[in-house]
């Protein structure tokens, strides 16, 4: 079981979208994260050890992550989704974005 983990920043839209698009696919284990501090799921050390593939929304999530858990990152593959923060939950459009690009970084 591959354990997949999206994270955006308030973990409201995207990750949680993400996560909804992908749990039912066979094979995956998903949560979501944000990476503020008032986010709904705030990411954290366990959600992090947890994850086999971190996938984020843009880069900056990519260098917060590094700032706060760099070593908790080094085996860890990170994907940088490259979705910028203008879609509603469930969108279609951002569910069409994320079946293209997602799934050609899992086996």
């Amino acid at each position: 079981m591959l354990k997949v983990l999206f994270v955006c920043t308030q973990n409201r839209l995207r990750s949680p979208t993400a996560e909804a698009v992908f749990s039912t696919q066979p094979g995956l284990e998903v949560m979501s994260a944000g990476t503020s501090s008032d986010a709904e799921n705030p990411i954290d050390a366990e959600l992090i050890e947890w994850a086999d593939v971190i996938f984020v929304m843009e880069n900056v999530h990519r260098k917060k992550l590094n700032l706060q858990f760099g070593s908790l990152l080094r085996d860890k593959r990170i994907v940088v989704l490259g979705i910028p923060d203008r879609y509603r939950y469930m969108d279609p459009e951002l569910i069409e974005i994320l079946r293209e690009r997602v799934p050609t970084h899992l086996p």
